[in-house]
């Protein structure tokens, strides 16, 4: 595939390019508005599109929740949390105040009647008033358990319209993460979504994808021959994909309880990851094709047993400890936690991808909270070169993708240094985003916000993509429940994780890169 043609895709930025599908007129509906995502991501990320141009004209926003606020109060709290939570600042006073005579609020509880009733009257005002078509866009930023309930009651009150049949209006609906809790609740919620929704009305959400270094990972790729062609175990020594972050789980405690590192990071956000890096050249940079190619790489991931889950798999949870010189908690210190809480803060795996091109490769992967800083990161290490030329051990060559901060990439080789009879030492080659573009990449929801009005999907986690991914994670978590830990706490915040993860690259003669 040329660079011309990849250019050509969709799969490019949307928000810049000429020639790419733009986003359509609708109403955007967010239910759970009063909750933290709300202010802190979707509102920013609305704001930033409409000061970059990219929202469209005609367009609405509705916040549903069950808290009592008037349009007044709504747009009031947006207003702070835009001034705290933009990427850009100051607050533009023109494009907010445009802005925020699209946004309103409504008042029910998720189960009522006349709620879903009165939002149809108010959508269909808004419609007359700023020319959204009928388009709908539903984002569903609430605990999981009301997905179906929200689903079924839009249905019901025919928010929600027949693909199949109606062509000249659309309706969507954004799902957050978690989708199911294990492999039985996903298919499951699955089931009862799709009584009311086709599949390409369904957009799974996992905010990682929309991040700018991750959308460029098969660009990178397949537009760089010099990498591209030697891609493969014959050339690649091991991958290894970080996660870390300094925090901890804050006032997340009661959620984190139920949920864990394996649910909340590694099953979702980190096997994206990893399907990006592993993937065959799809057919094309469309949504099918390129989830097609993802689905092939969870279903080649060799499966965990009972006999290998802890040679494969580490698990750990952070004691007290020091982050940055300043004493922080234990995860059993933290609020609304269990005081013998065996529920992990820390994930490390080997994965092994049964194809041709990654035959005998060892994936290493690791997620956890309270580590000494946060970086997210895909590092590639080649195979080392003969080493009979040179009397020193020379250094692998080593490509880093950095996700997260200071997006970019580098590579690592190997260089004389100056002089006579100099020794060779590694150099770094380094590109950051920032530095060279001189402008901050958008957020990732605003990318994902645009697509999901524009109807592109590629960036969203299509239906079996989610449960291949749990049907691997599955028999981690049974096992996980009849073998509860012994050791925890494992790992002092501000240290790397538990010893055990350390052992199990150990006894293949890797190491985790020092970050």
């Amino acid at each position: 595939m040329t660079i011309a043609q990849i250019e050509s895709e969709s799969f490019l930025n949307p928000l810049g390019p000429p020639g790419v599908k733009s986003a359509d007129p609708c109403v955007m509906v967010i239910f759970g508005a009063t909750g933290d995502l709300t202010s802190r991501k979707l509102i920013p990320a609305l704001y930033n599109l409409a000061l970059g141009g990219q929202l469209p004209i005609n367009f609405a926003c509705v916040g549903f929740a069950r808290r009592d606020k008037s349009n007044d109060d709504f747009r009031h709290d947006m207003e702070v949390a835009i001034q705290e939570f933009s990427r850009t600042k100051p607050v533009d006073e023109k494009v907010w105040k445009d802005f925020k005579e699209k946004l309103f609020y409504h008042r029910s509880e998720f189960d009522q009647d006349e709620g879903y009733d009165s939002l149809a009257s108010l959508l269909k005002k808004l419609d007359a008033t700023f020319g959204t078509k009928g388009n709908r866009l539903y984002y569903l930023s609430t605990q999981p358990s009301f997905f179906p309930l929200i689903i079924e009651k839009l249905d019901q009150h025919h928010l929600i319209y027949d693909s199949s049949k109606v062509n000249d209006k659309w309706s969507r609906v954004i799902i957050e993460k978690p989708f199911g809790r294990d492999l039985e609740s996903a298919e499951a919620l699955q089931k009862d979504i799709l009584l009311h929704l086709h599949e390409d009305q369904i957009y799974r959400i996992d905010h990682y994808l929309g991040k700018e270094t991750v959308q460029n990972l098969l660009t990178f790729r397949f537009s760089n021959p010099i990498f591209e062609s030697i891609w493969n175990n014959n050339h690649i020594e091991n991958v290894q994909i970080t996660v870390a972050e300094d925090i901890g789980i804050g006032t997340r405690g009661r959620l984190w309880e139920e949920a864990g590192m394996l649910r909340d990071i590694v099953q979702n956000h980190m096997m994206q990851l990893l399907t990006l890096v592993a993937m065959e050249p799809p057919a094309s940079f469309k949504a099918n094709p390129i989830r097609d190619e993802k689905v092939k790489v969870m279903q080649a991931v060799r499966p965990f047993s009972e006999k290998n889950m802890e040679e494969f798999i580490q698990r750990g949870q952070y004691a007290p400890g020091f982050i940055k010189g300043e004493p922080v908690k234990g995860y059993r210190e933290e609020e609304n936690v269990s005081k013998t809480s065996s529920i992990e803060t820390y994930v490390s795996l080997k994965l092994f991808i049964d194809n041709w091109r990654w035959n005998g490769v060892p994936f290493f992967l690791r997620a956890g909270k309270r580590l000494p800083k946060r970086s997210t990161e895909i590092a590639i290490t080649f195979k080392p070169a003969p080493g009979f030329l040179f009397d020193e051990q020379l250094e692998p060559n080593v490509l880093v993708i950095r996700i997260q901060p200071d997006e970019g990439i580098s590579l690592k080789m190997n260089c004389k240094v100056p002089g006579l009879n100099a020794p060779i030492q590694p150099v770094k080659m380094d590109f950051q985003y920032g530095s060279y573009f001189g402008s901050k990449p958008p957020e990732a929801y605003e990318r994902l916000l645009c697509d999901g009005m524009s109807g592109d999907s590629t960036l969203f986690a299509r239906e079996d993509e989610v449960l291949a991914s749990w049907k691997l994670f599955d028999p981690v978590l049974k096992y996980w429940e009849k073998s509860p830990p012994h050791d925890f706490p494992n790992y002092a915040s501000g240290t790397w994780g538990p010893k055990s993860s350390e052992e199990m690259l150990a006894k293949t003669g890797n190491k985790w890169r020092t970050l």
